[in-house]
């Protein structure tokens, strides 16, 4: 029994993995264990809080001016909640820390995946619709798509009684993906409209989120001076050392820094009410504590104390004048102290990604003329903390290296802090692949590409971030970086770090291999090495094992100026093929990029219409992917069939309902030519495959056509409202049942009808929708 509790574990957890690694719980307990004790209570004790609470399908939103503890006041939320509920298994709490510099790419697609992740792992078995959700993709190596993680996500709350979702820091979600951090809160809303959800989240004060919020609950994070005094006295005793504690003024001088401190936060409050004509009740108060704190350990005198005190930035331009000075202490140090300062700080700012403690080790430890890593070079972590101002802290729980605030890289962007770091990344990243212990190439086996990960923690942040880091640095080293692509081991090591998705299957192994330089080069969109590696006689056509090209790198990527330096040449095929038919122009077209769509398409050796091993052409990928531009681009060639049919037998209409791009239905429906009503493999046409995903503005469009059947039958006698009612789009149920050419109780294949498959979802509105109807039987809610 208990090993096959162990093997049920295991899998539960392999499917949590595959959902999403990112675990947002090493943030909360490390947000915990910085917080003053006490801190926040005044949220959860205002009106506002208790009525989110307390109510049903509740919003409330938080803004604040950056500093003013948001995050705090989230993870003081998030245990408010797990304490109230922690005996309540019918509540789901899950939460989310947006972040400037996560620690992977986040879509919607994997924050959505985190939530499903967090309320599914609290229930006994994996639920029906996670498996689902799992096993298409397991073994194929794929990831699902956002309509299907919507539906698992909707199938997992209904588990609950009521869920409450609490998002921290969408301004810093909008700043790195703002379409993406539009689609999360459509996504969630809408999760929310159908059932009983209630939502906290925080941010800056940005229009176009806050407008989002217009008629929600609303109380604004003002950090209370009871909270800053807390702080403040916790780190008196570390400030006032015992020489200075012992002197009669001991408490006077306790009672000068503790007002001036606070009082320097209000300059700041001051300052933002300007900017802001209506009343906030916000300000910048428990960030600018901490570097005054910070900056008042380095005076070695009481009457140095009090000078400072006498001087902490105020006002308009406080947060800047306290950075600088953060910036000043940093040049006071000793010149090696300095300058490895100024590298933490640089990595932390310009890195893609947030690092690894270990990371930034190896990161610091590279000098230019190493052909091995030194240990000897590898600086404490401790010593990067004190030596940096304050301005880094290291999340604990999480072993990652941040900036101390968002604000904080705002600044060193505004003030060019740091001219030559990415130039500095650049050397340090192909240095560092350049390493004699990548002699041995491609790790033939998981096991041995684990430990190379292991053993060189910056090996796979170089891999996949060298050549970002190379174009936008110096000349110099992109004429220096071809020496480190003229090794064949070296590359394919770096390939398979690069190339490497550890949420599929043997994924150190399902890569490409047989990557030249040049097919790096172009991946990473470098225009200047490509020139030099074409001038060296670098087979400009030569396939990897995927059968791709540099051409076809380079147009997926989107680099134009790359891509027409191929074109230009003679002996580069525009049209090639890779193993699964697609061509440069069906995966530029599939990625969006309109540029290279427009120049792959001024070529006359350039098939627009090509199909490849799936049957879809590059019209169709446009449409799936939802790119309005290179879908009108596309139609607006005489030889492009908007007709296509894949395997599947999906047409770019199709794809484009399925996927709610309405933007793209419109454009394909203003076509004479286009078929609205086609069916595919499954007999289910464009307006069916709408309504199963409940995308009402094209529900909408393609009921306005006068030639789309409205209660067309699947290839299992469903209809798009049998689809809509199933998957809870009360929306779509309501626009199609005010059609009058669409039987609400018609019976499937299976003898059930829409208020069948409403009622076995439990989605109570639609199915009071239906019950409203007098041509319905309720009865027909029992065939099931």
């Amino acid at each position: 029994m208990n090993h096959i509790k162990r093997t049920e574990d295991q899998e539960r957890q392999l499917i949590y993995d595959w959902l999403t690694p990112v675990d947002y719980g090493t943030q909360q307990s490390d947000f915990r264990s910085r917080r003053q004790e006490g801190t926040g209570q005044w949220l959860l004790n205002s009106d506002e809080f208790q009525k989110w609470v307390n109510q049903p399908k509740q919003t409330l939103f938080c803004p604040g001016i950056p500093g003013a503890g948001k995050t705090i006041m989230t993870s003081v939320v998030v245990d408010h909640l797990d304490a109230m509920f922690k005996n309540d298994s019918d509540i789901g709490i899950a939460y989310i820390y947006c972040s400037y510099q996560p620690q992977r790419e986040q879509k919607p697609e994997d924050l959505l995946l985190n939530l499903l992740k967090q309320l599914a792992r609290e229930q006994l078995a994996v639920p029906t619709e996670v498996r689902d959700l799992y096993e298409p993709h397991k073994s194929k190596g794929t990831r699902p798509a956002l309509d299907d993680i919507v539906r698992a996500l909707h199938s997992t709350v209904q588990l609950y009684s009521k869920v409450f979702v609490v998002i921290d820091a969408l301004d810093e979600y909008h700043v790195s993906n703002s379409r993406g951090q539009k689609t999360l809160l459509s996504e969630v809303f809408r999760l929310q409209n159908q059932l009983h959800v209630n939502l906290f989240a925080t941010s800056r004060y940005i229009l176009q989120i806050m407008s989002e919020f217009n008629e929600c609950l609303r109380k604004d994070i003002r950090a209370q001076d009871d909270d800053i005094s807390s702080y403040v006295d916790m780190q008196i005793p570390q400030l006032l050392r015992s020489r200075i504690s012992k002197h009669e003024d001991y408490p006077k001088l306790q009672h000068m820094i503790r007002s001036e401190v606070v009082k320097a936060a209000d300059g700041m409050y001051v300052h933002f009410l300007l900017l802001y004509p209506q009343p906030i009740n916000a300000n910048v108060r428990f960030l600018i504590p901490r570097l005054h704190m910070d900056s008042l350990m380095s005076e070695p005198t009481r009457g140095d104390i009090k000078r400072a005190l006498r001087n902490l930035p105020q006002g308009a331009k406080g947060l800047d004048e306290t950075y600088e000075q953060a910036m000043r202490r940093i040049e006071g140090q000793e010149k090696g102290y300095r300058e490895l300062a100024k590298q933490v700080l640089s990595w932390v700012t310009y890195s893609r990604r947030a690092l690894s403690t270990a990371e930034v080790q190896h990161a610091l430890a590279v000098r230019a003329d190493m052909t091995d890593m030194d240990e000897d070079f590898l600086p404490e972590i401790e010593i990067l903390g004190s030596i940096c101002a304050g301005l880094i802290t290291v999340d604990e729980k999480s072993d990652v290296i941040r900036l101390v605030h968002y604000t904080t890289q705002e600044y060193f962007e505004r003030a060019s802090s740091f001219p030559n770091a990415h130039t500095d990344l650049a050397v340090a990243c192909v240095t560092y692949l350049s390493f004699d212990t990548f002699e041995t190439g491609f790790c033939p086996t998981g096991k041995e590409f684990d430990a190379r990960l292991h053993l060189n923690p910056l090996y796979d942040y170089a891999a996949r971030n060298w050549g970002y880091h190379v174009r936008r640095a110096s000349t110099d080293v992109q004429y220096s970086t071809p020496r480190f692509l003229e090794s064949e081991a070296k590359i394919a090591s770096s390939s398979q770090a690069m190339m490497a998705n550890a949420l599929f299957y043997d994924y150190s192994q399902d890569v490409p291999r047989k990557l030249t330089g040049l097919h790096l080069v172009a991946y990473f969109g470098l225009l200047q090495i490509t020139a030099v590696l074409l001038k060296k006689g670098y087979q400009s056509n030569l396939q990897d094992s995927y059968g791709r090209t540099p051409l076809s790198w380079a147009a997926a990527e989107g680099h134009e100026a790359v891509v027409q330096a191929l074109l230009a040449r003679d002996d580069v095929d525009p049209d090639s093929k890779d193993g699964y038919g697609q061509t440069p122009l069906s995966w530029a077209a599939a990625e969006g990029h309109e540029a290279v769509v427009q120049a792959l398409l001024a070529r006359d050796d350039v098939d627009p219409d090509s199909k490849d091993g799936y049957g879809q052409t590059p019209l169709s990928w446009a449409a799936e992917g939802g790119h309005e531009a290179v879908v009108r681009a596309l139609l607006a060639r005489d030889d492009v069939d908007p007709n296509s049919k894949g395997s599947d037998d999906q047409t770019p209409l199709s794809w484009a309902a399925e996927g709610g791009h309405e933007a793209v239905v419109q454009a394909l429906l203003a076509r004479d030519d286009v078929d609205p009503n086609s069916k595919d493999s499954n007999g289910r046409t464009p307006l069916s495959r709408a309504a199963g995903n409940g995308h009402e503005a094209v529900v909408q469009a393609l009921l306005a056509q006068d030639d789309v059947d409205p209660d067309s039958k699947d290839s299992n006698g469903r209809t798009p409202l049998s689809w809509a009612a199933a998957r809870r789009h009360g929306a779509v149920v309501q626009a199609l049942l005010a059609q009058d050419d669409v039987d609400p109780d018609y019976k499937d294949w299976f003898g059930r009808t829409p208020l069948s498959w409403a009622t076995a979802r439990g989605h109570e509105a639609v199915v009071q929708m239906l019950l409203a109807r007098d041509d319905v039987d309720p009865d027909s809610k029992k065939a099931v």
